[in-house]
């Protein structure tokens, strides 16, 4: 990975300092080895802090929104996954591709600290991937587990290593774990009663701080300003003042992005209370697959996505209902 990280840098200096690019949208080192955050260099700056190690699994494609009007040109560092997402704001309109310059970085899959901190593992030092294991130094020694168990969930059901969309590739697209199906848990939870269900998403949402993570680090959450944020709709406020508030935020947006997630798991992955908020996305991918054939959003830029293209054949309401007929 230390390679690769040169590589990138190195490519990099060369856009900002040829003129290119007026900045780099990427990730720079954190106070510990597993917090990069993502940040933007520019010729002024320097990239003297820039990274890109086993924990950059931020999904940059959102920090470009916004930049619409923007005259200057950025470079963008994208994992196959990411690329998803930014197909799917160019067919949206939210990013402008003229003055974007796409770099695919290769990925191995990216690793979930808290995952390696739940293994009884503290005062990380340093982490390094061979092979199938990881291999985690600490204070009080080395430590090693298999890189399957502390994969980011998104890792974990990747659908594969090949960019959607760039105008470079730096690394080699490197193969992944074979990945576990995405649906399983969906699966789980159709399987349950209406009131089992239900009690596990209370159990889950009830912990919501209304922090708005998911929302800021969703790539199609792009609302100029969001309906949560409408003084006049009596639910602005970040603290839940009943149970239905704190259901009805996470149930919106979902509905709000169905047809348009990736699902790149950005939102469970930022979540400060680890709810698995991606399930709620993943439910509506899964009727869209079943209800209208197989759909990938951002699959390539431009495709209009089952719920905004009619045709004849599209499945009749009255068809979805439950075993009870209601």
């Amino acid at each position: 990975m230390q390679g690769l990280e040169k590589k990138i840098k190195d490519r990099a200096i060369e856009l900002l300092e040829s003129g290119k690019v007026d900045g780099i949208i990427g990730w720079e080192k954190g106070q510990f080895i597993y917090d990069p955050t993502p940040a933007v260099f520019t010729k002024e700056t320097g990239l003297d802090n820039f990274c890109y190690n086993n924990f950059c699994g931020a999904n940059l494609s959102k920090y470009l929104v916004g930049k619409i009007t923007s005259d200057k040109k950025y470079a963008v560092l994208l994992k196959p996954c990411d690329t998803y997402s930014m197909n799917q704001l160019i067919t949206e309109h939210r990013v402008n591709r003229d003055n974007i310059y796409i770099i695919g970085v290769g990925c191995e899959g990216h690793l979930d600290v808290e995952k390696i901190k739940r293994n009884g593992i503290s005062g990380i030092t340093g982490v390094s991937v061979d092979g199938e294991n990881v291999n985690v130094g600490t204070i009080y020694g080395e430590s090693t587990i298999a890189k399957s168990d502390v994969l980011l969930g998104k890792c974990e059901v990747c659908r594969g290593n090949a960019h959607k969309i760039s105008d470079e590739l730096i690394g080699e697209e490197l193969q992944t774990p074979e990945a576990s199906d995405r649906f399983e848990m969906v699966n789980k939870l159709e399987a349950m009663t209406a009131e089992e269900r239900f009690a596990f998403w209370k159990g889950e949402l009830s912990r919501c701080i209304r922090c708005n993570a998911c929302r800021n680090a969703c790539p199609a959450c792009t609302c100029r300003v969001c309906v949560f944020d409408n003084g006049r709709s009596g639910i602005d406020s970040k603290a839940n003042a009943s149970e239905f508030e704190e259901q009805m935020f996470h149930i919106i947006r979902a509905f709000h992005v169905s047809a348009r997630c990736t699902d790149c798991g950005e939102c469970s992955r930022v979540c400060p209370e680890n709810i698995p908020l991606h399930l709620l996305n993943r439910k509506y991918v899964k009727d869209i697959n079943e209800f209208y054939g197989e759909y990938q959003a951002g699959e390539e830029a431009d495709q209009r996505n089952p719920l905004v293209n009619f045709g004849d054949k599209d499945i009749d309401p009255t068809v979805i209902s439950d075993k009870e007929g209601n």
